[in-house]
């Protein structure tokens, strides 16, 4: 193996690595998956718990209808129109959203269709769940790129 090859990870490696390091970062985090944007399919996830592969489907699906439903696109559309945005670039780039007893973190990658969802406890500090899920993301996207 050549020192090119051994610093050149693929693409899968890296998403792997980015669930992982969005898990050990974030504080509080109980859960962080990797979605497919263009198919909606669940790239990686690593969890607290040992969750079944339907409701880790469910979230991907989520996520993806999150980002990519009609109405959102809808929404995305006149968004641009109004604002005079005229990069073929999405508007939403990401959402927190709170349950009872989670923070809920949606990111687009900027350099790969993809989106993370990142699922952290309430108790802890919503600014550093965002700004730890922006690092990972900034990370994996360098990687991407």
């Amino acid at each position: 193996m050549t020192a090119v090859d051994e610093t050149v990870r693929s693409t899968s490696q890296l998403i792997t690595e980015a669930v992982h390091q969005f898990r050990a970062q974030v504080p509080g985090c109980v859960g962080a998956g990797l979605v497919d944007m263009s198919t909606g399919m669940l790239l990686a996830a690593d969890t607290l718990d040992d969750h079944p592969n339907e409701v880790l489907d469910l979230i991907a699906a989520a996520t993806f209808d999150l980002f990519q439903g009609r109405n959102v696109t809808m929404i995305e559309d006149i968004f641009k129109a109004r604002h005079g945005v005229l990069e073929d670039r999405h508007y939403f780039q990401e959402f927190l959203a709170q349950s009872d007893s989670y923070v809920h973190v949606f990111m687009r990658s900027t350099s790969q269709d993809i989106a993370a969802v990142v699922i952290a406890r309430k108790s802890a500090n919503a600014g550093m769940i965002l700004t730890q899920s922006r690092l990972v993301m900034k990370q994996l996207d360098a990687g991407l790129s």
